[in-house]
């Protein structure tokens, strides 16, 4: 089975999914594409950053990614293909990918450069060409040139004290259930954490534990979870990264942590120890 699987900030209201997939069928008809998500927003490739981290540990080996988010090519921003983890990863040269590459050094790294082999030059196109050749078992080598590493682009990043006792970070990503997450990792809390109390702080709350789970009340024979609705909470959510949240919070109904707490993208939340 070949995998291809599609991030983008087109939404579903234009034709802009469907021709991408077309031009993907069109090349390689077994392709098997997966839709992750559609809904980034709009050129927001801090949030195209997130999704593909979080998401790319579900597929198997050889699949291939294509994140069409504020891809466009210009004079300082390149078509890049990736090879990280036995995975292939297609899009601009524009930070979405440095999230990866700080964990881990990428296996082979090319700006593609068949743009000039081709007669519809389009970002779609060119992706699915790439992601067609590179999902039959084609080499990186023949549709880009291989350079060392990514370019260096400023994306949103943690901060930890001097004294190790405090850890700054942002709201990176906000869900649909309107859940924040933040880029403060679960591998740099216990680094940093040593069995110590801790406040996390953010706007003008304080949380000072953080659950197992949403559901992780103490509950008692009169107080059972229903009397926990709308207590805000945080918990290390399935990407391991720390996510602020309401419990059975609802965007559309009660609210949610966005809406209920003020969460924006980019608002500071820290955790100082005690």
């Amino acid at each position: 089975m070949s995998i291809i699987t599609l991030i983008s900030d087109f939404g579903y209201k234009d034709h802009y999914v469907g021709a991408l997939k077309g031009k993907i069928v069109s090349q390689f008809l077994e392709a098997t594409i997966v839709d992750i998500s559609h809904e980034i927003d709009y050129f927001n490739v801090f949030e195209a950053s997130y999704v593909i981290e979080a998401s790319y540990k579900s597929f198997p080996k050889n699949t291939v990614h294509i994140i069409c988010v504020n891809a466009e090519r210009t004079n300082g921003i390149e078509h890049v293909v990736m090879q990280w983890e036995d995975q292939y990863f297609i899009t601009a040269d524009n930070g979405i990918l440095n999230i990866l590459t700080q964990k881990k050094k990428a296996q082979k790294i090319a700006v593609i450069n068949i743009h000039d082999r081709l007669t519809d030059t389009s970002n779609m196109n060119v992706f699915a060409t790439v992601a067609s050749h590179l999902a039959k078992g084609g080499n990186i080598n023949v549709i880009g040139k291989e350079i060392e590493s990514l370019k260096e682009i400023h994306t949103t990043s943690i901060m930890v004290s001097e004294s190790m006792d405090e850890i700054k970070g942002n709201i990176i990503y906000i869900d649909n259930f309107g859940n924040c997450v933040t880029n403060i990792s679960k591998k740099v809390y216990d680094e940093i954490a040593k069995n110590r109390n801790f406040e996390i702080k953010f706007k003008n709350k304080t949380i000072n534990r953080i659950n197992s789970k949403y559901s992780d009340f103490k509950t008692t024979a009169t107080k059972t979870l229903k009397d926990f609705e709308g207590e805000y909470l945080a918990l290390f959510n399935e990407a391991g990264y720390l996510e602020i949240a309401i419990y059975n919070g609802n965007p559309e109904t009660v609210g949610s942590a966005e809406s209920l707490l003020g969460l924006k993208f980019r608002d500071n939340v820290s955790i100082k120890f005690k």
